[in-house]
């Protein structure tokens, strides 16, 4: 239940003196599979057709900027949805003018929930061509910052040889409502994997990713009105299930076609077996920190989905906090967090990948769940943190190893979040909190759960080993 001060806060009279105190009322964020209503403008800066050919491949029409040159701005005769800068094959500092050119109108333009999105390459030679892809993750940031009616501004960089197949899962979600709460960040998207012949219990990680030939990219592109349920036939687990921001995970696989299998302790019996009946999945009461948890999941899904059923994502979403300052944090408390966070993802992965009956299948999905107190610190949470980077860096380190087999490896990195956890902390604080990003307000869980979906989906093949914060752009951390 909501405090007085919190209710007061909030009353109609509370948000006008707010407002006078800069503080004013967030914005409403445009959600789900949802693109802009309003025009998308386009823009290429030194010829690459990339982000055109992606947009046509979305079926999304883009229209033409009109740039600054010099003389009277130019004004947009109606708002924009978004705005979307190609900027592959630039190479010199003076060719960021022509960003400046296009995003002055248009960040003027943009409408509510608007989007700007910039693409550049992820590979380039010279110290100045570096220094330019590096000064275009400075503008993205930047731009994000400034801002206004819950628009974001995000970066992708592409590795070479990647096609409009590869990149059109990601654009979706960038441009769709599906990316709320995901605003000044930057990943790079490549090739898509496939199976490089490994075979299931030996694969070593040493034979490298290969591209998946083009006619077969083109059939695993997600199209906004072609393929509503990317992972239709396919099998998702998801550990701490059973609420919060595990059973909105589990709730957009499911709605995304998956079968899901929620998995929780024995406590969240009740809740877990709520879930998985109203998904249409299965519910697995199972301690993850249990040294056969791995083995306990595959014997699930091989004995309720088939001995030739694979798992196809896995979602290693369970964690706790014990939170206390260095000084005053025993073996215990520490030993506890490492324990759930991040020991027990170490020891599942390996059993579910050596080949089992209710394994993970080749072209699978790992996601964990990182934090930005992972990123950049957060004081009293010396354990939180070291599992939350300890994640970051498993997901960096794993994902080379398998990419030979197809299999991606990702993680999504939560700022502050709407859930019945955050409800506890003080009023006050937990405004601070909540202010402290660029959209002025704290996320959703399911704005964590659409990233983790869009990691999920088969047309994500060229997404692996990036780190997504869905923080809104949080003050701290990268």
């Amino acid at each position: 239940m909501a405090s007085i001060l919190e209710r007061a806060f909030y009353s109609r009279g509370g948000q006008a003196v707010a407002g006078k105190l800069g503080l004013p009322e967030p914005p409403v964020l445009r959600r789900g599979r949802v693109l802009p209503a309003e025009p998308v403008v386009l823009a290429s800066l030194a010829g690459s057709t990339l982000a055109a050919d992606t947009l046509a491949q979305l079926g999304v029409v883009a229209t033409s900027p009109l740039p600054d040159d010099g003389a009277e701005l130019p004004a947009y005769p109606e708002r924009i949805g978004a705005v979307v800068v190609d900027a592959c094959g630039l190479r010199e500092i003076g060719q960021l003018e022509g960003l400046r050119a296009v995003l002055r109108p248009a960040v003027r333009a943009l409408a509510a929930s608007g989007r700007v999105v910039l693409l550049a390459d992820a590979d380039v030679e010279g110290v100045e061509a570096n220094a330019v892809r590096q000064a275009l993750d400075g503008i993205n940031r930047t731009v994000g910052k400034e801002l206004r009616r819950g628009a974001t501004a995000n970066l992708v960089y592409v590795q070479p040889g990647t096609t409009a197949a590869d990149l059109a899962s990601t654009f979706s979600f960038l441009l769709e409502g599906r990316s709320a709460f995901v605003d000044g960040q930057s990943w790079t998207v490549g090739a898509a994997l496939r199976d490089a012949g490994s075979s299931l219990a030996g694969s070593s990680g040493t034979v490298g990713p290969e591209p998946v030939p083009e006619e077969d990219r083109e059939e695993r592109a997600i199209r906004h009105e072609g393929q509503p349920m990317p992972l239709a036939n396919r099998i998702v687990v998801v550990t701490g299930a059973a609420r919060g921001i595990g059973a909105q995970i589990a709730t957009v696989a499911a709605r995304d076609g998956a079968t899901v299998v929620c998995v929780d302790i024995p406590s969240a019996g009740e809740s877990l077996a709520a879930l998985a009946n109203q998904l249409h999945g299965t519910a697995l009461q199972l301690d993850i920190t249990a040294p056969d948890a791995g083995e306990r999941i595959a014997a699930h899904v091989a004995s309720r989905y088939g001995a030739d059923a694979r798992i196809h994502g896995i979602v290693h979403n369970a964690g706790i906090t014990r939170d206390k300052l260095l000084a005053n944090t025993d073996a215990q408390r520490w030993g506890q967090v490492l324990a759930v966070n991040l020991a027990a993802e170490l020891r599942i992965n390996p059993v579910l990948l050596d080949g089992r009956p209710g394994g993970l299948a080749e072209d699978g999905r790992i996601v964990g769940i990182a934090s930005t107190s992972g990123i950049a610190g957060n004081r009293g949470q010396a354990n939180y943190a070291a599992s939350k980077a300890g994640v970051v860096g498993l997901v960096r380190a794993e994902a080379p190893e398998l990419a030979g087999r197809g299999i991606t490896v990702n993680a999504v990195a939560p700022g502050f979040i709407e859930t019945d956890m955050t409800a506890k902390i003080p009023f006050v604080q937990r405004e601070v909190f909540r202010r402290t990003n660029s959209l002025g307000q704290g996320g959703q869980p399911v704005d964590v759960a659409e990233t983790i979906g869009y990691f999920l989906d088969p047309a994500s093949g060229g997404v692996t080993g990036q780190v997504v914060r869905v923080c809104g752009q949080n003050l701290v951390g990268q």
